[in-house]
């Protein structure tokens, strides 16, 4: 029994050459004298060489810049156990001047003065990781300008805007006699106070948005809504537009207030600018808890949309789905970021004339 089995192992020893030459992986027996001894066909094809010109000049030859020093040195100070030698990343030229980055574990025989070497061509996961370095950079680089764009001109806005709000406090309204426009000039004031809130708010988050935080409070649902109103109320005359809303069942959350201002602005303004001809718009809001959870929920009669269509684009920047003037393709942006900043979820059911439904959950328990 015992002879058959070493039998066995004595047959099967002669199949290790025909493992070397057929294993996908790039195998090698290198020198301490800095040459490779044996290369594998794999190690041949990749590197455009043949095996008597792979053996025939010193293995730093082969290798890429600064990964020449790197290497040699590696292996100058070779000792059995060195971390060093597992998983170790290096840059070759082929013979047709392709760079490619190999993988490598190493398995020192001092006593031989030789190294066993298995690697693996790891090129297109390192291209790929550049790449997403570069988009990340890129983006930071993005990020910034546009966080210094809105500092600016947020902080520059509020100069003209306080200039406007001290010349309505130059003003008698007693002294104007048309009733009509002593009401558009409290509107105007009153927008332009909103305006002045907006703009500090818009601030104090960008700063806290640089330490990664977002101010979170309990915010009435009702008093919210009656500001912005306010500050589109112009639009909402003139367009006849009717806003229903209801908020006695969840009559507070907790969330960002200059967040939840814009997301009412948006939803609300969006609703009264695309809705079908000859129609007087009609806007209905309610918010609710469900399960531990607090919801607001935004719905209309205007053109809605084809969500077969669009649906993986609603959310996206700069899309448009409608031909309006006053159209910029950011609203629904704003809203999606300014909701999963906050952890909430937003869902949207619609049809083609049939009126959209937007749905925001909140995250976590509401108030």
């Amino acid at each position: 029994m015992l002879g058959n089995s070493a039998k066995i192992l004595d047959d099967s020893a002669y199949d290790l050459d025909l493992f070397f030459k057929m294993s996908p992986d790039l195998l090698c027996i290198a020198g301490y004298d800095g040459y490779y001894k044996q290369v594998n066909p794999s190690f041949q094809k990749l590197m455009g060489y043949t095996e008597e010109e792979l053996l025939c000049r010193p293995i730093d030859t082969f290798l890429y810049g600064e990964d020449i020093d790197i290497t040699t040195k590696i292996v100058t100070n070779i000792n059995v156990g060195d971390n060093s030698l597992r998983n170790h990343e290096n840059r070759y030229l082929t013979k047709n001047g392709e760079k490619i980055w190999l993988s490598w574990n190493f398995f020192p025989l001092p006593e031989k003065g030789l190294i066993y070497g298995i690697a693996k061509n790891v090129t297109y996961r390192k291209e790929m990781e550049s790449h997403k370095n570069d988009l990340i950079r890129k983006l930071t680089e993005t990020n910034d300008k546009l966080r210094q764009l809105t500092f600016a001109a947020s902080h520059d806005l509020r100069a003209p805007v306080n200039n406007i709000l001290a010349i309505f406090k130059l003003m008698d309204p007693a002294r104007i006699e048309d009733k009509e426009t002593a009401e558009l000039i409290e509107l105007l004031d009153q927008s332009t106070v909103g305006l002045k809130s907006m703009l500090e708010n818009l601030l104090d988050n960008l700063k806290q948005d640089d330490v990664m935080q977002v101010k979170v409070e309990k915010l009435r649902l009702k008093e919210v809504f009656n500001r912005s109103i306010t500050s589109i109320r112009s639009m909402v005359e003139n367009s006849g537009a009717v806003i229903l809303s209801d908020f006695s069942q969840l009559p507070e959350i907790h969330f960002n207030r200059t967040y939840l201002e814009s997301i009412f602005l948006n939803l609300i303004s969006n609703s009264v600018k695309y809705s079908r001809p000859n129609t007087k718009p009609l806007v209905e809001i309610r918010s609710y808890e469900k399960e531990g959870r607090g919801y607001l929920e935004f719905s209309d009669n205007g053109l809605g949309f084809n969500l077969n269509m669009v649906e993986k684009e609603i959310f996206g920047f700069d899309q448009k789905f409608h031909h309006h003037k006053d159209s910029h393709g950011i609203g629904l942006y704003l809203v999606h970021k300014q909701v999963t900043a906050l952890g909430g979820k937003i869902e949207i059911k619609s049809k083609p004339n049939k009126g959209a439904k937007f749905i925001i959950s909140l995250k976590g328990k509401s108030v």
